[in-house]
């Protein structure tokens, strides 16, 4: 059972649709001593082949080896800027697929259809692609080209939607469905009569090998036509945390910042400025934050004239800065933004109207009357009148459905799951939790959080379901 249907639910789902990837024979991969394990045994499937044995020694923009391996496997030399094909061909062995349920509240693709459709992704379009149907093919079939090499939110979240139609995964993906609460219970415990799942008129997904073993009970609800939420409890061996991160954005956890016009989501801003409660005559908007959704913030404010002062915590020319990380030609816009900021502060008024840029500041207090506190490093503090506030440092998972928020299973047990700093603690070439046996994390929980990274973690749990389920070949 799967919880979340992003990227990595996608993926997973696929590999355990009964597609099984092997080395393609004849091709060439450029990592040398790669290639020379990869002809070692051509005739065993990726999936059942020594994973940390085929990882070992592999370099790259992920700490993870898993995240490493698949990368390489399906996009040999992309951060060279090279094109070569993927090493790997797909079979399709039904006999080799697990049941299995992904659960998710959007449509297939997750969280990419609550972003605004016209955002521009961060990644490369091609590193945006699931195995088998490059994304770059999927957009040529549009008669649409990548700009500066990426897509748009809607892009990605259409081509999600399609690769599960195309695939035939569609069986497997329940939408609208909200999961509550994930608890061990012994299969003793469970009352006789049948378990209610979401397969209507199957018989039951599960069957259980002994007679009193543990297994995870989740209940949840799913909306149906009508609107109505209708209760369901499913047992299941195995499942997997897939949700993302996307859920709770962060808090500054500062007075007033429950009041109606301070947000955080940059959707408050699109639908303010398309109602017309704000204007080019409108006081700023204060965007608080120097990631890149803030700085999306700002690009659709400027775009639309709408008065902006931008502040944040870090030095301009922090290296920390996610801006001082990308490079120029790839990301103008985003380098757009950093220009701004550095050039246009309340202390040295720059080229760029309706904008002001508060390095080094943060919030202290927002008012009934729509007047924000600011103060600066030195302790000065300064009173701004503002339209509507925009609080938008990141976003943390919402594990509230598994006991204790699921903090046990972080590295730190002390501490909340966070993607960057405190991610789930998993086996890193099973990605099974290692607090929870029959519990695996996938994705941003696990502290992959790029899409072209996340494939490694479902080619992981992938091979650990299949060794479980005695679904390897001799």
């Amino acid at each position: 059972l799967f919880l979340g249907n992003g990227p990595s639910g996608i993926c997973l789902s696929y590999l355990l649709s009964g597609y099984v990837p092997y080395f393609k024979r004849d091709s060439l991969h450029p990592h040398s001593i790669l290639q020379r394990k990869l002809e070692e045994a051509p005739d065993v499937s990726i999936l059942d082949q020594d994973l940390e044995y085929l990882s070992e020694g592999l370099e790259g923009r992920s700490h993870s080896p898993m995240a490493l391996l698949f990368d390489t496997l399906l996009r040999p030399d992309t951060d060279f800027g090279g094109t070569a094909e993927s090493v790997l061909t797909w079979w399709h062995e039904a006999n080799r697929a697990i049941p299995h349920l992904v659960l998710g509240k959007n449509p297939p693709g997750g969280a990419w259809h609550s972003i605004e459709g016209s955002m521009i992704t961060l990644s490369r379009g091609e590193w945006m692609g699931l195995p088998d149907l490059p994304f770059k093919d999927w957009l040529r079939q549009k008669r649409r080209g990548l700009r500066n090499d990426r897509a748009t939110a809607e892009d990605i979240a259409q081509y999600y939607q399609h690769y599960v139609m195309k695939k035939g995964l569609q069986k497997n993906f329940r939408c609208g469905t909200v999961v509550t609460s994930v608890r061990k219970v012994t299969t003793e415990s469970i009352s006789n009569h049948a378990q209610k799942d979401l397969q209507e008129g199957s018989d039951s997904l599960w069957t259980f090998n002994e007679e009193n073993m543990e297994v995870f009970k989740v209940d949840g609800f799913f909306k149906n036509v009508e609107g109505d939420k209708e209760p369901f409890s499913i047992y299941a061996e195995n499942v997997v945390l897939a949700t993302g991160t996307y859920d709770r954005p962060t808090w500054l956890g500062v007075k007033g910042e429950n009041l109606s016009y301070v947000h955080h989501q940059l959707s408050a801003l699109e639908e303010a400025v398309k109602d017309g409660s704000i204007s080019i005559m409108s006081d700023p908007v204060l965007v608080v934050g120097a990631g890149l959704t803030a700085a999306d913030a700002i690009l659709f404010a400027h775009y639309c004239n709408i008065p902006v002062i931008h502040a944040f915590r870090r030095r301009v020319n922090d290296p920390g800065l996610i801006f001082n990380q990308l490079p120029k030609v790839m990301y103008p816009e985003y380098h757009k933004v950093h220009q701004m900021m550095k050039e246009q502060t309340a202390a040295c008024s720059g080229p760029y109207e309706c904008y002001v840029s508060l390095p080094e500041h943060h919030v202290l207090s927002f008012g009934k009357d729509k007047k924000c506190i600011l103060q600066d490093k030195s302790g000065y503090q300064k009173v701004y009148e503002i339209s509507m506030a925009l609080v938008l440092t990141g976003s943390n998972p919402n594990l509230s459905f598994l006991p204790n928020n699921g903090i046990d299973l972080a590295m730190d047990c002390d501490q909340p799951v966070n993607p960057k700093r405190n991610p789930i603690d998993v086996d890193p070439f099973t990605y099974e939790c290692t607090q929870e046996k029959g519990l695996y994390a996938l994705g941003p929980l696990a502290g992959d959080n790029f899409v072209r990274f996340v494939q490694g973690g479902a080619l992981a749990v992938a091979s650990s379901l299949l060794k479980k389920a005695n679904k390897n070949p001799p």
